[in-house]
């Protein structure tokens, strides 16, 4: 079968075109193009002509990861009425990648034009990393949970640039555990109310365990109890200058204010999320769903990221496309017992498997005796060690769910049944 292959260096404005036939000859002048729908469809155009030239039957498109610049030509050219005769594989390429291969060429320059040759002949190389799914459907689906993914990682942020700002205004409340969190309503609600720590020093044991109590709505075993740790925290604590203080003030009180608009705008994205995937991808839905563990949202990055299991032979397959994987180290006797994830593929697919496995080491006996037992054979980073593992462990979980179609049988542990 006769092959095409283009290579593609995508900027925000342009991108740059090589074509190259099986036998590595050009099949028609390297050429640039304005990176719109107008120009992209004349590179439909020279693609389909390029294929009449050379009798290709079979095409190749390959592409650096550039952030979104490439986002519409991908689509554009997976939707193309005038390519599907020839079955288009989109390829998105690690910059890594790429670099490592053009140094296998010589000493080539770097030009955009030389970097879509460098593509394209990579493209000509062959083993292929997994190809860009064209599937439409998934793509409202993944744009709200990858919105969720930066929405949950901004809140971690800003969570922890608050930390850093409260041992700057209280140093003691960071050092001692005075509470369990310290983004509950009484810790958030000493900052945001009293504010002073000479103010909470000074006020009587029982008024501050009363206030405490209040803005708990009364969950404390023992209030005096953590009044009186937090005085003590407080007493020990640094003294700032008033203008210091002040101003430390007004920026842990923003900070609160962007963490409360983080978790409700997070709260209407996963409506929005439960929403679509009930309604577009129910049998996918209810198989994940099966699973004690998996909820709504979990459920919804894993299917919208997989974006069809047919795609992967194995489940070897689907954890490399996540970056869940080790590549062993040997050399003659040698063989290294520590080898390190790779994580080259889809971070958000990697995110929410990593939390599937968070949640399934706590609602299933079988995941959570698997984790413990990583975790106790860990020598270092016990517990990200032991975390990985069992996202590895949930990937074979969750490609066998989604490939057979059927439901977790809870009455036996790593079996699933017919989706009656």
């Amino acid at each position: 079968m006769n092959k095409l292959f283009v290579g593609l260096d995508v900027s925000k404005n342009d991108y740059k075109v090589c074509v190259l036939t099986g036998d590595g000859e050009r099949a028609c002048k390297d050429f640039a193009l304005k990176n719109n729908a107008e120009d992209s469809s004349k590179l439909v155009a020279a693609v389909v002509a390029a294929c009449a030239d050379t009798g290709a039957e079979k095409v190749f498109v390959g592409y650096e990861s550039t952030s979104v610049y490439g986002w519409h030509l991908q689509y554009f050219l997976a939707d193309s009425r005038e390519l599907r005769p020839f079955s288009p594989s989109l390829i998105c390429f690690n910059p890594k990648i790429v670099t490592a291969f053009k140094a296998t060429l010589g000493d080539l320059p770097k030009t955009d034009r030389i970097d879509a040759f460098v593509i394209a002949e990579r493209l000509r190389y062959g083993r292929l990393p997994e190809s860009v799914p064209s599937d439409f459907r998934y793509l409202a689906l993944q744009r709200l949970t990858r919105h969720r993914f930066h929405i949950a990682h901004s809140i971690v942020r800003e969570k922890s640039y608050y930390l850093c700002n409260l041992f700057l205004k209280c140093s003691g409340l960071c050092q001692e555990s005075v509470f369990a969190n310290n983004f509950g309503a009484s810790a958030i609600a000493l900052i945001d109310e009293l504010g002073d720590p000479d103010l909470i020093a000074d006020m009587p044991l029982e008024e501050l365990a009363a206030f405490l109590l209040e803005k708990g709505r009364e969950r404390f075993d023992d209030a005096e109890s953590t009044a009186a740790k937090l005085k003590a925290a407080v007493k020990s604590s640094y003294r700032l200058a008033p203008s210091v203080d002040n101003s430390l003030n007004v920026v842990l009180r923003s900070c609160l204010e962007n963490i409360r608009s983080l978790e409700k705008q997070k709260k209407a994205i996963e409506k929005a999320i439960k929403t679509e995937i009930a309604s577009c991808f129910p049998e996918e839905y209810v198989c994940l769903k099966s699973v004690k563990g998996i909820g709504d949202v979990i459920a919804a990055g894993l299917i919208a990221e997989i974006a069809g299991v047919s795609r992967f032979e194995n489940d070897g397959a689907l954890a490399k496309f996540s970056g869940i994987y080790w590549n062993p180290r040997q050399s003659a006797d040698f063989s290294a017992e520590d080898t390190s994830l790779r994580k080259r593929g889809n971070k958000y697919l990697r995110y929410y498997f990593v939390q599937a496995a968070d949640h399934l080491r706590k609602y299933l006996p079988e995941y959570g005796a698997y984790y413990s037992r990583k975790f106790k054979e860990a020598k270092t980073h016990h517990h990200k060690r032991a975390l990985i593992l069992t996202a590895r462990k949930s990937v074979r979980l969750v490609f066998a769910l989604l490939h057979e179609q059927k439901l977790y049988n809870p009455t036996r542990a790593g079996e699933v049944m017919p989706d009656t």
